[in-house]
């Protein structure tokens, strides 16, 4: 699975940024007594023992954001949450429990996920037993002091304790691979999942989906199971006029982060919108494999090449180039074994591991033949590479410093790893971070570090 994320929630001004830098050693998160400071989740890769982790700050629940993002900022914390491994509901010791706290919670109830409920700003021993309400929660209490630096070992021993196994694999019984529906409205999805249903030699059946008014479609193919996640057609947000409206575009985005891979539907007939290209940002945003879909192809072929398409499509994403393109007919079925096929590979490429020193030789090798260029006066330089978390690839380089590697250059990286790893069409997610004392210091030689692999 993916690096396991642990996201902090609760109201606004009790700690949560401060507690953030604490956990991650540096300031990160902009720390301030205004309520409604942070609006943008703000992520950092923390090395737990012989694993990572990604810890998440989000915004203060329950506040009217003054410059009316209060929408922006719950989607923000939902999406959080909806992501989670392990979440710290983190409190404020000196206030006790208020009303808000006891809102936080409740929304908190719904998840499957384990929860740690934080005591914050117990500053002296005297307020360890006014922290004692909140064991109301029913989680797993701790309590801690960022300013005088209390309960930080006990904290990381409750989430070292709670993160799921490393490396745990999905549940027996549970569908290979969910794959994801989207597109703007009359791109012919639902068309696409009627042909599934009528298709032979799939076996289907209804299961409940995880949001409102949504149903997952569970089919066999070849003797492998799969979840089929229609979504409602995306429209632009300023056409967004109704509740209804509001939440089909919602649950649209929570089934891309639900999915193992997303098929991006468009219309042979129609030109690419701003709908399609705001779409593609956010599928890129959570690193899930795609394939672009171009549906209704029978009304077009006679009158345009498919190599046209390609071209229009590589023109408009110039950032996905490793992203395949499927033509399909969705009313008759023509081409849709071959694309759940290829969706099949793509899961299992987002799946793969490799070796940390084939990892490190790739790294050498790309280095060697096109160094870093020099950030000012410091040149940069990777001392190891491996990778830590599949679905997505998730490779870490040691460096001297994260800052000095250009942008470019981890694009350059990224590419030489889609061309010589396991993973040539699917996202591959790139950490930097500072190399620690005691970490290795042979730059990126192929060595094997036991445990990373």
């Amino acid at each position: 699975m993916g690096v396991p994320q642990i996201a902090i929630v609760g109201r606004p001004n009790v700690g949560k940024s401060s507690l953030f830098n604490w956990l991650a050693g540096r300031r990160l998160a902009i720390v301030d007594p205004t309520a409604g400071v942070t609006r943008d989740r703000v992520t950092y890769l923390v090395q737990l023992g012989d694993r990572y982790a990604e810890l998440v700050d989000t915004g203060g629940m329950g506040i009217k954001d003054p410059d009316d993002l209060t929408e922006h900022i719950e989607e923000q914390i939902e999406n959080a949450i909806d992501s989670a491994a392990l979440i710290l509901l983190v409190t404020d010791s000196r206030d006790g429990l208020v009303p808000l706290d006891e809102e936080v919670a409740r929304r908190l109830r719904s998840v499957t996920v384990p929860v740690i409920c934080v005591a914050n700003k117990a500053d002296t021993p005297s307020l360890d037993d006014q922290a004692e309400e909140f064991h109301c929660f029913g989680y797993k209490l701790v309590r801690t002091s960022v300013h005088q630096n209390r309960g930080k070992e006990e904290l990381l021993g409750a989430i070292r304790e709670l993160l799921p196994p490393a490396g745990a694999e999905m549940a027996p019984g549970e569908p290979v691979m969910k794959l994801a529906i989207v597109g703007r409205r009359n791109t012919g999805k639902s068309t696409f999942v009627n042909t599934l249903c009528q298709a032979e030699r799939m076996i289907v059946s209804e299961v409940p989906g995880t949001t409102r008014d949504s149903v997952d479609v569970r089919f066999e193919l070849d003797g492998e199971a799969f979840v089929a996640i229609d979504t409602p057609g995306f429209r632009r947000m300023k056409s967004v006029v109704s509740n209804i409206d509001f939440y089909g575009v919602h649950r649209g985005k929570r089934s891309i982060r639900r999915a193992d891979v997303v098929l991006l539907f468009f219309d042979a007939n129609e030109r690419i919108s701003k709908v399609d290209k705001q779409l593609c940002d956010y599928i890129a945003e959570q690193f899930k494999p795609c394939i672009f879909v171009v549906n209704k192809w029978d009304l077009v072929r006679d009158h345009i090449s498919a190599d046209r398409w390609v071209g229009y499509l590589r023109d408009t994403f110039r950032s996905l180039p490793y992203v395949p393109i499927a033509f399909i007919v969705g009313q008759t079925g023509q081409n849709v074994k071959a694309l759940l096929d290829h969706a099949r590979k793509l899961f299992e490429q987002s799946r793969e591991r490799v070796s940390t020193a084939k990892v490190n030789r790739v790294v050498r090798a790309a280095m060697d033949r096109n160094p870093p260029p020099a950030h000012g006066r410091k040149q940069p330089k990777i001392y190891y590479a491996a990778q830590v978390a599949v679905q997505p690839p998730t490779i870490v380089l040691l460096c001297n410093s994260p800052k000095a590697i250009s942008q470019p250059y981890q694009r350059y990286l990224l590419g030489v790893m889609r061309d010589e790893l396991p993973f040539p069409e699917v996202p591959i997610k790139l950490y930097l971070r500072r190399r620690a004392s005691g970490e290795p210091t042979g730059e990126a030689d192929g060595e094997t570090r036991r445990g990373a692999e």
